[in-house]
């Protein structure tokens, strides 16, 4: 486990992780539940940075099944799922709490959102860099080199850290 950065707290079968225990990855995404040969196994949660989780049931590493719920209590379905849909673009925390006076909008979820770095893309699990190419989680720590096809996503559909005056654009005949 030194070598990947995670730690583990919990029981041991022949020196093996098994039985309950608290598995935290490097990421800081912790998982608190069953082991069995080193992988998750029966009753567990995963607790993500973003104060989001998922509770499931695990077999030999894989999800068989489970829930989850974003941090601000939204439960994830994916079945007759009707928030953000083509109907209603409120954000969660706009159902739950209701809409702001007219003129005062609300970029995201969060309330304030977050504040982007300058030259920077919220791309949802952290900041993007344009000229370094790095994700990094919103505390700054390295997260992923972004690929040609992420960068690509970033560009087109994250907000960034800058305001950009755009104006009226005429049509060109």
């Amino acid at each position: 486990m030194e070598v990947t950065g995670s730690t583990y707290f919990g029981d041991y079968v022949h020196g093996r992780i098994e039985g309950k225990g608290r598995y935290t990855l490097p990421t800081e995404t912790k998982y608190n539940g069953t082991m069995k040969d080193g992988m998750f196994h029966g009753k567990g949660t995963l607790y993500f940075p973003n104060r989001s989780k998922y509770v499931g049931i695990w077999d030999c590493g894989i999800s068989k099944e489970g829930k989850y719920t974003f941090a601000d209590g939204l439960e994830f379905k994916d079945k007759k799922w009707h928030y953000c849909d083509g109907y209603d673009r409120r954000f969660y925390t706009e159902i739950c709490s209701g809409l702001k006076p007219a003129g005062i909008s609300q970029l995201t979820d969060l309330d304030p959102p977050r504040t982007i770095p300058q030259g920077c893309y919220d791309c949802g699990d952290g900041f993007y860099n344009t000229t370094t190419r790095v994700v990094t989680d919103y505390k700054l720590r390295f997260l992923r080199n972004a690929d040609d096809d992420e960068h690509e996503w970033i560009i087109r559909t994250c907000r960034k850290g800058w305001d950009e005056i755009t104006g009226f654009k005429p049509k060109q005949l």
